[in-house]
Formats: structure tokens, sequence, C-alpha cells
């Protein structure tokens, strides 16, 4: 078969989040199991910066993508052949040219609706030329256009009119919503903007559309999959979920352990294994030194954090536990950037609490792997989280997780059972800082007073197989089962 990604970001071109990292994985794994794959992304600075100009070569000199009242004219960069997935811009300098993907630091383009429907309808003329899929796999709100305009514009073109899609839902919170006259400006049908279609409490929603007109659709974990189903976790498109429930499927994300591997990974200070642990303690002790706190004693648990800085995080329940941390012999390091309150107010508890707390703003991938593997537990106390993969690199590490039971947290990681000495990690499912502190004291209790114990947790967790393979398997079967249906 041959499956064409469409997606906006992608490893080593753009990021900013875990979608980068499962375009980047996920095609390659597919492409092992015997399959043909080929990715398209925007042509964004951030991608420019990582193709040298000398190696670019031009694969569409020209389309033409048509607006009401105006053309736009892109070009198709081939960005060649890596480990086997065939990678293509979509150039549009006007649009994609600029210091930021998505948004600056005062709010989103105005002309994402713009940016983005331009992309899938772009993808879909470049592959009339470079190659039609058996399906198109498009990811969240900034792909979700491509089945839209499969199904309408382009329905009766007999080249792609056979062609399935697959929607993978990374985040359902982030749907890109406009204003209703993008239905015109987009030139599509005027009956599409309705309630059973593409309108959303009177705007346009992008991904919404993917939803309805997509002949499946995915989410990043079982448990996720359930949770968009209900009004808590499905941001007002639960009843659009569930008219699609029959499609609709909770796959697991996998992750690379080509890179995130403690035996292997060249980020850290040095490798270990499960027969042989002693590499950990020399990657706590550089993780330590990196952050300016010395003189630790082996007793006092270092807690990692690496994430984006928002409420949706559970930042709001570590900042209102912060204090108690300090007040224990407890190591905070925190890694990420974000929301500006978060961001202050870690700096501002770094102040107050200089020998527990660290705090660097910024995302750094050699920091983030060297919290993996220099911490002992792995914070993640998110209000919801569709995958995660920051516990399960912890698990791979032997740095135990301590996490908020839902979506792909609750999937991941299995509490921890004395009795039995099965489970990989400890977790709570309120949403008090108070729940969150006892199940951090759980863990400490066990990491002072059984380090046997505290040996299993890990070994435990780093036997657990979350590579890409059982995951592409279970695309590649839903990929027969659609193109089956289309043919």
């Amino acid at each position: 078969m041959h499956i064409i990604f469409a997606a906006s970001e992608c490893l080593p071109y753009a990021k900013t989040g875990g979608l980068a990292d499962v375009i980047d994985a996920l095609p390659r794994e597919i492409v092992r199991q015997g399959h043909k794959v080929t990715v398209y992304l925007p042509f964004y600075r951030q991608a420019q910066a990582k193709v040298k100009e000398k190696d670019r070569k031009v694969a569409i000199r020209s389309l033409t993508i048509p607006f009401s009242y105006y053309n736009r004219f892109v070009s198709v960069i081939d960005g060649g052949i890596h480990a086997g997935v065939q990678i293509y811009f979509i150039d549009s300098p006007e649009l994609f040219d600029r210091e930021y993907m998505y948004a600056t630091p005062s709010g989103d383009y105005a002309d994402n609706w713009e940016r983005f429907a331009l992309y899938c309808r772009a993808v879909l003329e470049a592959s009339k030329q470079l190659g039609v899929p058996d399906i198109f796999h498009v990811h969240d709100w900034q792909a979700s256009m491509l089945p839209v305009y499969l199904r309408s514009v382009y329905y009766y073109d007999p080249m792609l009119r056979n062609v399935g899609t697959v929607l993978t839902v990374h985040n359902a919170a982030v749907q890109g919503v406009f204003a209703p006259d993008t239905t015109e400006r987009l030139l599509l049908p005027r009956d599409m903007f309705t309630s059973e279609r593409l309108e959303f409490y009177g705007g346009f929603d992008f991904l919404k559309g993917g939803i309805v007109y997509s002949d499946a659709v995915t989410t990043v974990s079982p448990r996720y999959a359930e949770e968009i189903q209900t009004p808590e976790h499905g941001n007002r498109l639960d009843g659009v979920f569930l008219s699609r429930r029959a499609d609709l499927h909770g796959i697991l994300n996998g992750v690379d352990y080509e890179t995130w591997d403690p035996a292997v990974d060249g980020n850290i200070a040095a490798h270990y294994t499960p027969q042989n642990l002693e590499g950990k303690a020399a990657c706590r002790r550089d993780l330590l030194h990196a952050f300016g706190l010395e003189r630790v004693p082996d007793d006092a648990p270092v807690l990692g954090v690496v994430a984006r800085f928002a409420t949706q995080k559970g930042f709001d329940l570590l900042a209102e536990i912060a204090d108690q941390l300090a007040s224990q012999d407890i190591r905070l390091i925190v890694v990420g950037a974000g929301e500006p309150y978060y961001e202050n107010l870690f700096k501002t508890l770094m102040e107050r609490y200089p020998d527990n707390i660290a705090v660097r703003v910024g995302y750094d991938e050699t920091l983030a792997h060297k919290v993996e593997a220099g911490s002992d537990m792995f914070l993640m106390p998110s209000h919801y989280e569709p995958g995660g993969l920051g516990q399960i690199y912890g698990l791979k590490y032997g740095t135990v997780p301590a996490v908020r039971a839902t979506g792909g947290l609750d999937d991941t990681v299995e509490e921890w059972d004395a009795a039995t000495g099965q489970g990989t990690g400890f977790k709570f499912a309120g949403e008090s800082g108070a729940e969150f502190f006892a199940t951090i004291e759980r863990a400490v209790t066990v990491f002072q007073g059984d380090k046997e114990a505290w040996r299993k947790l890990m070994l435990n967790g780093m036997a657990k197989d979350f590579s890409w393979t059982e995951p592409a398997k279970k695309y590649i079967a839903l990929y027969e089962d659609v193109a089956k249906r289309r043919s």
C-alpha cells in the first residue's frame, strides 16, 4: 500500500509537541513493515533551516490553489528519502516563511485558516502528479480540510475519488475554529456549513470537518478514545465523536527506541541497561550538576518534569504543592516553556527554594534526555493527556512515573502493588493537589524505605515494550479495511 501522511509537524524539520515525534517515527515503522509512505509538510522557516539550499530540488514548480477572488501559487520541494520515507514540502513563502509556526506571542496568526486550507489542497494536487496513495492519513486540525475537500470539491475527480482517509486526533481541544465566511473563502458549497458538517457554535471548525468526512478516525490511546465521547473531555465535539463511534479507534502511540533508550542514548552521561543499572547513578549526578544542585544525599529523590507550561499539563497542581515539596528532602527539576504565568511562577519558586527546585524555561532536547535518565521519578499530573510520551520514556529509563490516571497515562502506567511486585508507577484519579502530593509521598516511601522494591519497580517499567511495531500493525490493518471499503 501507499500511504500519504499529511501533518503540520515532523522531526527534525518542525516541532512544537509530540505530533512531530509521531510523524517522524510511525512512517518509518510502516515502511519497515513493507509499505510505501510519503510525508507532506509545510515549508516553514524552521524546516528551511534544516534543508540546505543546495539540497533543495523542485518536484513541482507551480500549483494553483484557488480562493474566493484570488489564487495562490505554491511549489513542492523534494526533501529526499529518509529511512525509506519520501518527504515533500509545500512551499508558500508568504504563508509559511514566518518566525513562528502557528502563532506569535500575542496570539494565533489571523490567516491560519488560509495557510492550512492551502496546505491541504496543495497536498491533494501534488499527489496527482507525484503519486496517488491508497490512503491519506491526516493529523489534527491543520490537515483536516484534506478529507473535507476530497469528499466535496474533489468528489468527482477520477484520480482521487476512491482514495480512503484516516484522521488521527492528537488533541481534541485544539480544533481550528474560524469565521463562518470561511466556507465561501474556501469555495465550499454553502450547504456544508451546517451543524451536521462544518458548523461549530457559529464558527467553521476544521477538526470537526475532518471527523465528519474521514472514513475512519483514530486517537492516540484507547482511554482517550473513550474520554472524547464524554462532555468532560470531548470539548463540545463529544456528540460528533459519538456519531462516529463505529469508526473511532484508540491506538496507543509508540516511541522511538532508537532515540530514547538508555543503552544507546548519546545525550546522557552514562549508558545503562536492566542487566546493569550502574550508569543510572552517574546520570543522576550529571543532571544535578547541570542544574547546580550539589551535595544531594542518595536517599533524597529527584523528581523530573519535562512539559509545556500549561494548566492542561497539571502545572496548577504542581504549583499548589511546590511549597510542600520544597519542605521535604526532595529535589524538583522542571524543564519547559509555555504560559507566562507558570514560567514566572516557577522562576519565583526556584529563587525561593534554590536548594530544592531548579527550573529551565525553554525546551532543550538534550536536557529532556538528561531529565528522563537522571531523575528517580517523572511527574505528569495532567488534567487530560491524549497519549503522552514522557511517562513512556521514563519507564524505559527506569524513572518511575507518578501520573494522573487519564488518557494515555492511565493506559501505560500500572499502579504499583507491593504485595505482588507488579506495577510500573503510581497514579491518582482526582483533581486536587492533595491527591497528587499523596501519590508522590507513596512513591517516596518506597524509594526511601525499600530499595529492592524500588529496583523491581524500575525493572518492571524498563521491561515494557512501547515501540511502534504493534501500533503500526494496527494502523496498517485499519488502512487495509478503509481501502477495501473504498474500492
